[in-house]
């Protein structure tokens, strides 16, 4: 258990730490306003914290530094909700305010002011396809034997993948199958396209198309047997502004990662409700590991469906990021519920 005096010590190192990446020694603590003790009990205070692991003495001064475990103490007890200013707030409404006509450009201009408001880099995880809903479909022949299915959704996602058309599939049918699924399927969640093709149109495609199921075979497997990731990444050069990520191979280890988008998306997806904050050694990816990542998560109704993230090094202005993520994540919560 922490004095509060030792409370005190412990959370102006941090604070001032994390404003100017600078050691603090008890001369520069004795000088703030809420410290009424001599310099000799600071150091011994400060002798406590070490010895305790809360704070470490760098190599180059004789001033601490917090360590992860005075990071996690901070982040757990000592910091408090911070009040955005007015510009903040007008740059997040601003961002649901621009008409978007898709909720996937939100989602973009979401990351993208997040990691201007911060000068960390936002990845946002969007919700994956197969919950959100139809809104077209399209089949564009390339050639003879080689066509591209396209699907767009609710969201403003689209995906689109190249496929060989088989000799036993006319390309009539496969327009017919088209024309009918824009027709009887729009608006209806991903997800449930192929119940609701099998269980209410199959009739109909049927007695359109000669050979309906190889014809939905093959858009099926253009189009809904896979999900492709849909992450958003603002300000990824950021971290170089951090006087942490200077070593060129932690950068290079930490861009590397970034760049596999499918273990960023399945860290993202193991995010609970509310904010998640992992401190250094905390983070599971090696390449993480001097970093901090803050994590918040949007919803429609009970079902999480994406995640808000900032990654940023262990120094942190953690109070005011968790005030920016809980803002933009109950903004995106409820303008995903409109789209519903």
């Amino acid at each position: 258990m922490l004095s509060n005096r030792q409370l005190l010590v412990l959370q102006v190192i941090i604070d001032e730490f994390i404003q100017t990446a600078q050691p603090i020694g008890s001369r520069a603590i004795s000088k703030k306003e809420d410290i009424s003790f001599s310099s000799a009990t600071i150091r011994n205070e400060m002798a406590d914290l070490e010895e305790m692991g809360y704070i470490e003495k760098t190599h180059s001064s004789s001033g601490r530094v917090p360590s992860e475990k005075g990071y996690r103490f901070y982040v757990d007890h000592l910091i408090s909700p911070f009040r955005l200013s007015s510009d903040e707030m007008n740059s997040i409404t601003h961002t649901f305010e621009k008409g978007m006509l898709e909720f996937e450009q939100i989602v973009q201009s979401s990351a993208r002011v997040l990691s201007d408001l911060t000068n960390y880099t936002s990845i946002i995880l969007g919700p994956e396809v197969f919950e959100t809903k139809l809104k077209q479909i399209q089949i564009i022949s390339l050639s003879s034997t080689t066509a591209v299915a396209i699907l767009v959704t609710n969201t403003g996602h689209v995906e689109h993948r190249s496929f060989t058309i088989p000799a036993t599939i006319q390309p009539s049918d496969l327009d017919k199958l088209v024309n009918i699924l824009n027709d009887r399927l729009v608006g209806v969640p991903i997800i449930q396209l192929h119940e609701k093709l099998y269980t209410e149109i199959a009739e109909l495609v049927n007695s359109y198309t000669q050979d309906f199921e190889t014809a939905y075979k093959y858009v099926k497997a253009a189009l809904f047997d896979e999900q492709h990731v849909k992450l958003y990444v603002g300000g990824k050069t950021n971290i170089l502004m951090q006087p942490e990520f200077k070593d060129v191979e932690k950068i290079r280890s930490l861009f590397t990662i970034m760049e596999k988008e499918d273990e960023i998306a399945n860290l993202l997806r193991s995010s609970t409700g509310g904010i998640n904050v992992s401190i250094g050694q905390e983070n599971k990816m090696d390449a993480m590991q001097d970093c901090s990542l803050i994590t918040a998560t949007y919803s429609l109704g009970d079902k999480q469906m994406g995640t808000i993230a900032l990654l940023g090094p262990t120094r942190m202005e953690y109070s005011r990021v968790i005030s920016l993520l809980n803002v933009l994540s109950s903004r995106l919560t409820k303008t995903f519920h409109s789209w519903y």
